[in-house]
This record gives structure tokens, sequence and C-alpha cells, in this order.
């Protein structure tokens, strides 16, 4: 029986790791929500197209964090040694990948954002709207490329504080932009879609200068710019052996769900609509899902980097556990915030239905999230096992998840609702071999070793 002790360190401290992470996930959830919102007076085309055009920074998004877990994997075990040096060198290893592939999605926003557009979607207004935030936003990529693997470093080391209050400056400016360029407000011109984008654009600009600054007086890990070229053969091979299979899984996940968005995208600007709120909803029932897998990955790594390896099997149960019951409260808040998202969304009556019911099949999903994410996301990373998740994902996603939705939509042409139920299953379906790779213990590893 799951009982928590409330006089137990372990709760207190894990309360601790949590509580900024989930501040932060909520604020960047309530920044889609805004976009969401304030967009709503501008038009459902201009949601559907911000929508399917920011598919691309959700990608790019799945990267950074695949290679920000990357490094957070070895650092949070470095971290149990104390070991700043090995941290720092491990960033600069991170950042070298980040910037390059930052980069390249920069150039292709800049010069073919039509070209990236016509994959989501085959409405004109669409693609026009979707390719001017495309080219506005482009420049954030690379600010974003820097701050989000410098804050990856701070969370390995348990500055969870300090890397909420940056996230939070950069989404409270971003939310507060998007009022002023959307709405015109202090005789700013109403920019409508190209406001959201070149809000984002100035709030991560803004945060990269924050870290920059933040670094300078931080008495732990430094943003040290020279470490980029640094070479330390053991831990870049390190870095990559246990990186690149979270980089391919958290890539292979978000393509996947690109897919997804294509596929309704390609049934019709009112699922689009419909599915760019019920995003945003699945976001807020999320966040203590996704906090709780950062928390795994830092708290069990840090105990495995001490070699303590009875107390990280111990503790990954009670972190298992609260994640069912994360996931339990995540879909009572799309049950509860049903009712008051459909009064208040703009929609048409087509769409208004399908957001209906998307939301109540949306109540079980996140459940399928809660427990896979922390296992895969946290559990399994924090001993470096990132291959598995890999290969799990893949296999879900790509050989059950893209092919069953193209199929359902476009050979079997079922309806547009039961299209997006078959895609909602894909959760459910590697749970047996998630359970049974978490039972197997083969996670549990010290990974840390003399690079000199």
């Amino acid at each position: 029986m799951f009982h928590i002790d409330r006089n137990d360190p372990f709760y207190r401290q894990i309360g601790k790791l949590t509580l900024p992470i989930v501040v932060q996930n909520l604020l960047s959830a309530a920044v889609s929500s805004a976009d969401v919102v304030m967009l709503n007076s501008v038009g459902q085309s201009a949601i559907s197209a911000v929508s399917l055009a920011a598919q691309y920074a959700s990608v790019l998004f799945m990267i950074f964090y695949g290679l920000g877990t990357g490094a957070t994997m070895l650092s949070a075990q470095y971290w149990g040694k104390k070991d700043i040096r090995a941290i720092e060198l491990i960033e600069g290893i991170a950042l070298r990948f980040s910037l390059v592939i930052a980069f390249v999605f920069t150039l292709g926003a800049l010069t073919i954002p039509q070209l990236m557009m016509k994959l989501f979607t085959n409405d004109p207004e669409l693609i026009a709207l979707g390719s001017t935030y495309l080219r506005i936003v482009s420049f954030s990529y690379l600010f974003w490329s820097v701050s989000e693997i410098y804050l990856a470093a701070l969370r390995s080391v348990e500055r969870v504080t300090i890397s909420t209050v940056l996230n939070a400056l950069a989404l409270g400016l971003n939310v507060g932009l998007n009022a002023v360029f959307i709405f015109g407000l202090f005789g700013a011109p109403k920019l409508g879609v190209a406001g959201v984008a070149l809000a984002t654009s100035i709030a991560r600009g803004i945060q990269l200068i924050c870290c920059v600054v933040t670094s300078c007086f931080s008495s732990n890990v430094r943003l040290r710019f020279t470490y980029i070229f640094a070479r330390n053969k053991v831990l870049f091979q390190d870095f990559l052996r246990l990186s690149v299979p979270a980089l391919g899984n958290d890539l292979s996940w978000s393509m996947a769900f690109s897919v997804y968005s294509a596929i309704l995208g390609h049934l019709g600007s009112d699922m689009v609509a419909a599915n760019s709120i019920v995003v945003v909803v699945r976001n807020f029932a999320t966040v203590l899902c996704y906090s709780l897998a950062s928390v795994s990955t830092i708290w069990l790594g840090k105990q495995l980097g001490q070699s303590d390896m009875e107390g990280a099997k111990k503790d990954a149960s009670r972190l298992l556990w609260l994640s069912v019951a994360a996931g339990f409260v995540g879909g009572l808040f799309v049950l509860a915030a049903s009712p008051f998202v459909l009064s208040h969304a703009s929609l048409t009556g087509q769409a208004m239905h399908y957001l209906k019911y998307m939301l109540l099949i949306n109540t079980y999903y996140v459940m399928g999230t809660a427990v896979n994410t922390t296992l895969i996301a946290g559990v399994f990373r924090a001993g470096g096992d990132s291959r598995f998740g890999f290969i799990c994902d893949t296999i879900d996603m790509w050989c059950y998840g893209v092919p069953l939705g193209l199929i359902s939509a476009f050979v079997l042409k079922l309806p547009h609702l039961v299209v997006y139920f078959l895609l909602c299953t894909d959760e459910f379906v590697k749970w047996p071999w998630v359970i049974a790779h978490y039972r197997s213990r083969k996670w549990l590893n010290n990974v840390t070793k003399e690079y000199e």
C-alpha cells in the first residue's frame, strides 16, 4: 500500500526540488495558454497557424531537452561526487551540439518557412500566417540553445530555484510582450501572429543575458563558453553514449507527435483549432508528471553517483507511486477544466464538438503519460539507461501510433474523433515493457569515471 509519511525526509527533499520545477512548468504552460487566449481575439486561423508553426519549436525543445537530459544524467552523478569541473566540461559539450542544431533550425525557418508549413497543412491562409511567425521567431532558437543547456546544468546540481526564476522571467516577459504586440498596447502596432513571434524572440534574448549575468555570480556551475572547445575524450564519449539515445528518444517522440499534428492538420482547420486548445489543457495537466521526471533524474542520479544502490531502488519505487498520483490529479484537472474551456473557446460549432470529446479522451491519457515519463525520462535516465527509452518509444510511436493514425485517417477514413482516440492509445501500449524494465533493475548504474 502506498503511503506518504510527512515526516520522511525523502518527501520533504522531493517537495523542495519538485515545487520550483512545477512552478516553472506551470509558467511555461501558462505562456502557451496566453498565446491561445490572446490570439482568440485575432481569429481561429491565427490560433491554428501558430499552433502548427510551433511544432518546430516543440521538436527543437525536445532536442534541447534530450541534450540537457544527457548532460543532467552525467552531471547529477558527478554532483554526487561534488566534481564541478566535470559538470562544466559536460555543459560545454552539450552547448557544442545545441548551438549547431539551433543554427540549422534558424536557417530553415528564415529561408524555407512555406515549405516547413506545408508539411503540416495545405491551407494557404495557415501557411502564410505560419511562415510569418517562423521567420520572426527563428532568432529565438539560438538564444534558447544556450539558456536551456545552462538551466539544465543548474538543475543537475539542485539549483532548481535559480533555474525557475530565470525561466519565470522569460515567460513573464513573453506574456507581457504578447499583449503589447497583439493588442497594440502603449502605442505599439497590432502585429497579431507576428507579435507572438517577436515577443518570444525578445524574451529569449533577455533570458540569455540574465543567464550570463547569473553565471558570473554563481558559486556552483558557470556558463563557460571556452569549454565549448575543450577536449576530454572520456567525458565526450560518455556524453555521446548517454545523450545520443536520449536525444534520439526525445526527437523520435516529438517528431511522431508532429506527425500526429500533421494528420490532424490534414483533417481540417476545425480539428487543428480544437487540438490547439486541448494541447494547452493537457500541458497544464501534465505539469506535475514532467516535473517528477526531472526530479527523478536529479535525485536518483545523485544517489547512484554515490553508489547508494539500495537507496536509489527504494526511492525509485516511491517516485513511481507519486507518478501514478500525479496522473490521477492530472486527469481530474482536465475533467474539472473542461466546462470552463468549453464555455470560453471561440470556435466553430464543429470544432467545439471535437473539443468536447478530445478533452474527455485526455482525462485518462495523462495517466499513461505520467507513468511512462517518470520511468523512461526520469528513473531510467538517472542510471544512464537512455537506450531502452529510445527503442521503446521509437517502436511504439513509429511502428504503432503513426501507422495507425495514417491508416485510420486516410485509408479507412474513420471519423475524426476515432482517429484522435486511436492516436491517444500509444502511451498504454508500451506499459508492459516499461514496467518490466523497471522491475529488472538494469537501470541501476553508477556511470562516473576518472576522466583526466
